[in-house]
């Protein structure tokens, strides 16, 4: 049976919780342990994926087809462990599925409420799979004192009271503030928030601070006294120039030992960390460095792509070169040439995106790269601008465009390369999708099968001819202008299992051109890049070698 960390937050939200959990599962991964990281949402959204970019940056994708929270991201890179759907949960589906069960009289006719109904379910779901691990880590979202997450930290204190003694221990995360004027680290903000957390019956086991730099041990002990911890749980994390640092600086403080300490495991395991210590030679000790341009819609928030910053910097990582990544907007081609924009780049990376806004700068990006012969990657939205690109430039289909743009009838007359998708085949069953549907949920969504085409880019690429791939679009190229796209030169080198679906295109006579309809970002890790981000970087070096 599982032993259940619960990370909390305090003081001011955006600390870094995600990260912690993440980099605390890796260091009980590294003594042997077996773990599993979930995220309680307070937020009524059912999930992430109708939320904007940049009011929640990036949706994450599931191997069975959830949306989730960007930080489910930082738990797959760190441990390795694949996110399902039951790792993460919102207010909003947690009160969906209360309702639901009143409205089918599961309830009995009882006066339903927060307390036992709502804290009841979420507990349920906190207990999903605890026999398969050693550890489960359970993130709660926002800051304690939020009135939206007060049913989460109710449930999380009754669910320590149902287990037995020592089963549960909290985390709490929160800021130190370095005030410059008097040269005073101020410890008062976390006493007030732990008096919160304590003041909704939770105590904390272990307490992190973020700071800028070390906690003095006056200040330490203080926090102890104070704040009810033992001196050794009381751990500093300081900011990091690379956060594949994380592991091991919160080892060196000692975050996994005062964790293992607060369950009594007594001798523990010592770790290996010989995986991190690569991780971090790779980052810090680059042999070179390459420029990679994205051109997209949502570059002023940076977390809007945050697995294809990280992706790329695996890429870097396996190539022993530093990616610098440049954010472009895409909008900035809708009325001038790209060209002046985009020279002295080594890459190109077009990611995917959503509504008419910035594609044509898409568009031009691609084709950009194609006559230059600049390596370009191109990511569901990505590869489809690039066969658009294809259409228009090569095969002579001027009004090539995507019914996702175009679709009023009568609007304007355009060939739709690109169409709504509205049925397809889900492991064994037909799916149907009308274009009326609710947003929610709706797309082609999780991991499918691909199959490679012998002799292609990405069949060397990827070693083998058959791939397993995470997708979220509703739109597709439409295959019935395969024929007069491979006359051009643009390769259909994977296809859906049935044939039907197109899955990556490549130019033939291009030293690096690939789109892909998924999204290959969600799958790399630190220490096991993924072979696309890996191979784009290879080529990026070489263009780099080259000028």
């Amino acid at each position: 049976m599982a032993r259940f960390i619960f990370i909390t937050g305090g003081v001011v939200s955006s600390l870094g919780k995600g990260l912690a959990s993440a980099a605390l599962g890796a260091l009980l991964q590294a003594r042997g342990f077996s773990v599993r990281l979930r995220k309680l949402d307070p937020y009524l959204n059912v999930d992430p994926g109708t939320m904007s970019p940049f009011e929640h940056g990036e949706v994450f994708v599931t191997d069975d087809g959830a949306e989730t929270d960007l930080d489910l991201g930082h738990y797959e890179r760190f441990t390795g462990v694949a996110a399902r759907q039951t790792d993460s949960v919102s207010s909003g589906r947690i009160y969906s599925t209360v309702l639901e069960k009143e409205r089918r009289g599961d309830y009995l006719g009882k006066t339903i409420q927060v307390i036992p109904h709502v804290t009841n379910e979420i507990k349920d779901f906190i207990g999903i799979g605890e026999d398969e691990v050693d550890f489960m880590l359970c993130e709660i979202g926002g800051t304690v004192g939020d009135i939206e997450g007060l049913p989460f930290f109710e449930a999380i204190r009754q669910f320590s009271q149902d287990k037995p003694r020592g089963q549960c221990i909290f985390m709490h995360l929160t800021l130190l503030p370095y005030i410059a004027a008097s040269g005073e680290l101020k410890t008062k903000p976390t006493q007030h928030s732990v008096k919160e957390l304590r003041s909704i019956g939770i105590a904390p086991d272990v307490l992190v601070c973020r700071s800028e730099g070390p906690i003095p041990a006056k200040e330490r002990e203080k926090l102890a006294l104070f704040c009810n911890v033992r001196p050794d749980s009381v751990i500093a994390a300081q900011d990091l120039k690379s956060i594949y640092e994380a592991p091991l600086a919160y080892h060196r403080e000692g975050l996994d030992q005062a964790v293992l300490d607060a369950f009594n495991i007594s001798p523990a395991p010592k770790p290996d960390l010989a995986r991190w210590d690569d991780v971090a030679d790779r980052v810090y000790n680059p042999e070179g460095e390459v420029k990679v341009a994205i051109v997209g819609k949502y570059t002023q928030l940076e977390d809007a792509y945050k697995s294809i910053a990280e992706a790329l910097t695996h890429g870097g990582m396996a190539n022993r070169v530093k990616v610098k990544i440049e954010w472009v907007d895409a909008e900035l081609f809708d009325r001038e040439d790209a060209a002046p924009h985009l020279e002295g780049f080594h890459a190109i990376l077009v990611p995917g995106g959503f509504g008419e806004r910035g594609t044509e700068g898409k568009i031009k990006a691609a084709q950009f790269a194609r006559e230059r012969k600049i390596p370009y990657l191109g990511i569901c939205l990505g590869m489809q601008m690039a066969v658009i690109e294809a259409a228009r430039n090569a095969a002579k289909l001027t009004d090539a465009g995507s019914e996702e743009f175009d679709h009023e009838a009568g609007k304007k007359r355009f060939t739709p390369v690109v169409y709504h998708l509205k049925e397809w085949v889900q492991g064994n069953h037909k799916v149907e999708r009308k274009v009326g549907d609710d947003k929610g949920g709706t797309m082609r969504l999780g991991a499918y099968d691909a199959a490679l085409k012998d002799g292609s880019k990405v069949a060397e690429v990827y070693g083998t001819n058959a791939i397993e791939e995470r997708h979220r679009h509703r739109y597709e190229v439409d295959i019935k202008y395969k024929d007069q796209l491979e006359e051009q030169g643009l390769i259909f080198s994977g296809m859906s299992p049935d044939g039907r679906l197109p899955e990556i295109v490549e130019w033939k006579d291009h030293p690096w051109f690939i789109g892909v309809q998924f999204h290959p970002e969600l799958k790399s890790k630190p220490f096991a890049p993924h072979p696309l981000f890996r191979d784009f970087v290879r080529a990026a070096v070489e263009t780099s070698r080259l000028v």
